[in-house]
């Protein structure tokens, strides 16, 4: 029985060890928010707010010009109620890096972004992902294509008919 309870315990010392790991220093903290700001997220989460308000003004103000009016006159305060949301995604999106950067290679990446092509990857990275995508699909595609032809022609010289 006691033994057991000895691997019980290493068992759930073990599964709480990698938990108490994942928790970034605050140094580590600091760096990934430099970091996602370097990456231009915050102000990819700052632009989020017109979207939101452009999506929420036809359900708030039921196309009445009356309301509409005034929905407009409210953006400022409602900027003020968006400021926690946005720190909120500024503090995952750090915490999401501080959890798979090591504090070294944090300070590398900031480091990197700040180089004129560490900038010109910022500026590009979405188009480029884009577009190797696209080549994935197309090959793909003729990859289907051809393997299914010659898979169909080897069972066919093998008797079967397709």
């Amino acid at each position: 029985m006691s033994r057991y309870l000895s691997l019980i315990s290493a068992l759930l010392l073990c599964l709480a060890l990698p938990a108490a790991a994942e928790t970034p220093s605050p140094e580590a903290m600091t760096t990934a928010r430099n970091l996602v700001t370097t990456m231009g997220l915050a102000d990819q989460y700052r632009a989020l707010l017109p979207v939101i308000l452009l999506s929420l003004k036809p359900v708030v103000t039921q196309d009445r010009p009356e309301i509409e009016q005034d929905y407009d006159s409210m953006a400022a305060m409602i900027a003020n109620a968006y400021t926690p949301f946005y720190n909120q995604m500024i503090e995952q999106a750090a915490t999401l890096y501080a959890t798979n950067f090591t504090l070294d290679e944090l300070r590398q990446l900031d480091n990197f972004y700040h180089q004129p092509v560490g900038q010109k990857l910022l500026r590009i990275s979405q188009g480029l992902r884009q577009q190797t995508t696209q080549i994935g699909q197309d090959i793909s595609r003729k990859a289907t294509d051809e393997l299914r032809a010659r898979l169909t022609d080897a069972l066919r010289q093998k008797g079967h008919k397709l």
